[in-house]
């Protein structure tokens, strides 16, 4: 049985009966005409194919979510054209339905739950509209200019499980709307927006330990640019896949799906900075714009300001007065508290427990010189934050509420802070609350990791599973170096009985974890969740290599002995699982003991005769 995962349209003519009914040779020559000149065209163009004809609807795959969600919002906006002047009776509207799932392929044609999720969307949407699964909405992110509203939960029609759906929001000029009107004078639809990745500026001071600045400028003009609605960027995470590898722009663009790359390198010396530009096109490899800056370091945040702006100059692209206020915006008066900031926010991007110590230091010293730095408060809540939940640290919840409240009082639109904040409000089970704070970093930042890593934490423990999963799913689409998110899912999956999606996220999540123990072998999380994903795969040796590593490395970690208690409960070695537990659940986080409530890797050993003293320990 072959299986791939792909994006699904699904469409129906409304009211077709009725149509033919009426006129039956004109409505079905009507049909024939709309799918000749218009349907098939676009789906061609955008890589798609028909999978099956229906008689009064089709079903499409693409291999990009993308395409099918460009392609459906041209389709749409096309029908409305072709509609223009023609009677509301006999008018022909398509309902569409988009899903990404796992299909089951037998020769041209396609099978599965994958299909029938976008066939029951298709049935939900309105007439002439759009209903997407939240898997395409969370894939499409701000790449496309639409608007996505939220349907909520919704029960399909023989699926197993509530699907959380999005409308797509197409905006027609009224003309299109009018009787009558002559189609032929409106402009085309600029459905896509201008998308840009930005690479890793390469540091050529000759100093390695100044890496840490030439990413600061790098991400800060990621920031930037982000915040700009009319252009698609591409996470920092994503672009960060690049750093120190030799790459063709072309290449990149094609990998990337964008039409513009700026990459440039930095040379720090004492209080002067060069900084170089290149704003290239995609397609054809030719420069866009370029230019040398030499400056004080004191006016970097004015430098960065200018490189945005020629960006978005050469781009074409509108700002909307809220968003130069925001580009415009320094975030510090003083320059040292920056480059401590900067060194922090290097140091998390680690991601262990050392380089998680060390960035707090860093964030914490600017502060010091500077107590209304904002995205510094920001950097010490997200430090406690992962050292809380990684490492069960002696950190105080109440002091992250603290810190991230502060950070949002000095700049409110700060997304990581909405973030760190809404993991310490789901850690004391103010459940709501925490809801809408990992929404509205979101939608601040719709390429935040850390948002979604915490939300879909947060889902488990309530037993939230499918929404879980999908946010731990985006979370790994969006850092490409996180094995976290992955081998977190796989439990949650095999919960769900998502069988062949586990294996997926096991073998991934492996491949991520062996590569960040080759890079840090003395970090124990690595080890102890790859044993995990090792198990999952049925690699039985290495798993229980890796769980003895992991021990062996950190003895005392809590977290390394819980997961390596749900992989002697998956090997079937009962008692050294309740061993572990009993051990650790007395100094457990109220997290670590919900977790135990939902983690399908304990329920081996949930009939054991000794496990009512671990459901006593849970208290």
């Amino acid at each position: 049985m072959h299986r791939r995962l792909t994006a699904i349209l699904a469409a129906d003519v409304v009211t077709y009966s009725r149509l033919m009914g009426q006129d039956e040779a004109g409505t079905h020559a009507a049909w024939k005409s709309h799918r000749r000149e218009l349907i098939d065209a676009k789906i061609a163009e955008h890589e798609g194919r028909i999978v099956k004809l229906t008689g009064d609807g089709f079903l499409a795959e693409f291999p990009s979510v993308v395409n099918a969600v460009t392609c459906a919002a041209t389709v749409q906006r096309g029908m409305v054209e072709r509609n223009a002047g023609v009677p509301q009776r006999s008018r022909i509207e398509l309902r569409m339905g988009i899903n990404l799932g796992d299909v089951i392929v037998e020769g041209d044609d396609i099978f599965g739950d994958g299909v029938n999720v976008a066939v029951r969307l298709e049935s939900i949407a309105t007439p002439g509209g759009i209903a997407v699964s939240a898997a395409v909405r969370d894939n499409v992110g701000n790449r496309l200019d639409l608007r996505f509203e939220d349907m909520g939960e919704q029960a399909l029609k023989n699926i197993d499980r509530p699907v959380r759906a999005y409308g797509i929001t197409l905006d027609f000029p009224t003309a299109l709307r009018t009787t009558g009107s002559d189609s032929s004078q409106q402009d085309p639809w600029e459905i896509e927006k201008p998308s840009i990745a930005v690479l890793p500026f390469n540091n050529i001071s000759g100093d390695p330990e100044q890496e840490y600045f030439s990413d600061g400028i790098t991400e800060d003009i990621i920031t930037d640019l982000s915040k700009i609605s009319g252009l698609f960027v591409v996470a920092r995470n994503t672009a960060y896949t690049y750093k120190g590898k030799p790459v063709k722009v072309q290449q990149v663009s094609q990998d990337l799906r964008v039409n513009f790359i700026l990459e440039g390198s930095i040379r720090k010396a004492g209080s002067r900075v060069r900084v170089t530009a290149q704003l290239v096109e995609g397609k054809g490899g030719g420069h866009v714009w370029a230019d040398r800056y030499d400056r004080d370091l004191t006016d970097i945040f004015a430098l960065q300001d200018e490189i945005t702006h020629t960006i978005v100059d050469h781009l074409k692209v509108k700002l909307l007065p809220e968003e130069k206020k925001v580009i415009g915006r320094v975030p510090t008066g003083n320059f040292e508290a920056y480059a401590y900031y900067l060194r922090g926010r290097h140091f998390l991007h680690w991601h262990c427990k050392s380089h998680y110590v060390l960035a707090k230091r860093m964030f914490a010293m600017a502060v010091e010189l500077d107590p209304l730095y904002a995205r510094a408060y920001a950097g010490i809540a997200d430090c406690d934050s992962f050292l809380f939940l990684h490492y069960n640290a002696d950190v105080s919840i109440d002091g992250i509420l603290a810190t991230s409240a502060k950070a949002l009082d000095l700049e409110s639109g700060l997304a990581e802070a909405h973030a760190s904040r809404g993991l310490a409000l789901s850690l004391r089970e103010r459940h709501s609350e925490a809801m809408a704070e990992f929404e509205q970093a979101i939608a601040l930042d719709p390429n935040l990791f850390e948002a979604y890593y915490f939300y879909a934490r947060a889902c488990f423990t309530q037993g939230k599973l499918d929404e879980a999963a999908r946010l731990f799913l985006r979370a790994a689409e969006l850092k490409p170096d996180d094995y976290q998110a992955l081998l977190v899912l796989v439990n949650i999956l095999r919960s769900l009985g998502r069988d062949q999606e586990m294996r997926m996220a096991a073998q991934e999540g492996v491949a991520r974890a062996e590569r960040e123990l080759r890079l840090r072998p003395e970090n124990a999380r690595p080890a102890y969740l790859g044993a995990l994903g090792l198990a999952a795969l049925g690699d039985h040796d290495r798993a229980k290599e890796w769980a003895g590593r992991a021990l062996t490395i950190d003895p005392d970690d809590r977290l390394a002995k819980y997961n390596v208690a749900c992989f002697y409960s998956l090997e079937g070695e009962h008692d050294r699982a309740i061993d572990l537990l009993v051990e650790l659940l007395p100094r457990a986080t109220h997290e670590t003991k919900r977790w135990v409530k939902y983690d399908s890797d304990l329920d081996p050993i949930r009939e054991h005769a000794r496990f009512p003293k671990v459901l006593e320990l849970l208290g």
